[in-house]
Order: C-alpha cells, then sequence, then structure tokens
C-alpha cells in the first residue's frame, strides 16, 4: 500500500473516532457525513460497500436469528457472569451518563433511542468500525498476521471509542464488540450478522435502561 493511501486512511479512521466526540453535530447527526466520507474514500480506492461486507444482496434470513440470539447471549455472560466476577477485584467509579437520563425521562424518548440504538449503533457502528476501519487496518498491516492484528486494534479501537461510558463501559464496548467483529468475520464478512446482532443487544440494554433494571 501506497504511502499516500496509508495517510488518507489514517486521516480518515481518525475523523471517525473523533468528529463525533467534539459535539460539532449533535444528536447523531455526525453519522452522516462520516458514511458519506467513508462512501468517498471506497469509491477513490475504487471499492463499495460491498467490499467491506454490507450490500442487501448479502442479506440472509438467518442472521436476524443468530444475530438476535448471540446478542442474548453475549449480555447475559456480561451482565451475569463477567462484570459480577470481575467486580470482586475492580471497583468501577459510578459515571452519570446524560443518555440515561434522556432515555428514563417518557417513553417517545425511549424509543427514539432504540431506533438509534438500530441506525448509529446497528448500522453505522458495524459499517464504518467492523466494516471499514477492520479492512483499511489489515490493508495497511498485510501478511499473516495481517487478520488478527486488525482485529484486536479494531476493537481496541471501538471499546476505547466508547470511553464516555466509563470504565466499566469501555470494557463492555471492547468486549462485546469483539463479539460483533468475530461474527462478521465468522459469517465470511458479511456484516448484517453483526448488524442483527448489535441492533438487538442495544435494543435490550436501553430497554433495561427505560425500566431501571440497569
Amino acid at each position: 500500500m501506497r504511502i499516500k493511501e496509508i495517510l488518507i486512511n489514517i486521516v480518515t479512521i481518525s475523523v471517525i473516532v473523533i468528529l463525533p466526540h467534539t459535539e460539532l453535530i449533535p444528536n447523531f447527526g455526525y453519522s452522516i457525513p462520516i458514511i458519506l466520507f467513508v462512501w468517498l474514500i471506497l469509491k477513490y480506492s475504487n471499492e463499495t460497500f460491498s467490499t467491506i461486507g454490507f450490500s442487501l444482496k448479502q442479506f440472509e434470513p438467518k442472521s436476524i436469528l443468530i444475530g438476535g440470539l448471540v446478542a442474548v447471549l453475549t449480555l447475559g455472560f456480561m451482565q451475569l457472569i463477567f462484570f459480577p466476577v470481575l467486580e470482586n477485584f475492580v471497583v468501577f467509579d459510578e459515571t452519570e451518563v446524560g443518555l440515561h437520563t434522556f432515555i428514563k425521562a417518557n417513553k417517545w424518548q425511549y424509543f427514539f433511542i432504540v431506533i438509534m440504538g438500530w441506525v448509529v449503533g446497528g448500522f453505522y457502528e458495524e459499517i464504518v468500525f467492523h466494516g471499514f476501519i477492520r479492512t483499511r487496518l489489515a490493508k495497511m498491516i498485510q501478511g499473516k498476521y495481517a487478520t488478527a492484528i486488525a482485529f484486536i486494534v479494531t476493537a481496541t479501537i471501538f471499546g476505547a471509542y466508547h470511553y464516555q461510558l466509563g470504565g466499566a463501559g469501555l470494557i463492555n464496548a471492547l468486549i462485546v464488540g469483539a463479539v460483533y467483529l468475530g461474527l462478521f468475520l465468522f459469517y465470511k464478512r458479511n456484516l448484517w450478522y453483526s448488524i442483527f446482532c448489535h441492533g438487538v443487544y442495544n435494543t435490550i440494554v436501553i430497554t433495561l435502561i427505560y425500566l431501571d433494571h440497569i
């Protein structure tokens, strides 16, 4: 890969990770310019969204069932096993997340966040992180261990991207993000599986927050 392409990829990845946290574009609006930016970079490289694992032709009905099942199992493991065990060794500071207050305010705001959990979480994040960023990293790294290294770096970036959720939230995003990414790779780089897994996971968590169970 040429130096110019490497620099373009680094800049694009930086924009994806940093722009949403600047709050220059509020209310999830950042997703629109970023997805357009990603499209332009793909076009520049003579690629399309299908190249990174997303197209209507790649949709498989079983991805709904498998994605949903993996989401439930992953959430159960994180809430009932992983964090209860981890909290015996690590004390996490309470983090005030404004989004939680917004969700609990009324049912319409709850429904809005559920929709955003699918549009931004399920579709946007899977396309730009586990589709675009992972493929850019794999191309930049190359070699025998490119897939493994790109997997680890992508999962780490995804976890760090959610730093505003506090220590526990960051760890949760890192591990659950690795599950989404693993699902994507296992099913021959088909993003539909991770999209449904991510969307269902978000829906359950948002509902539990609304009901004040977590």
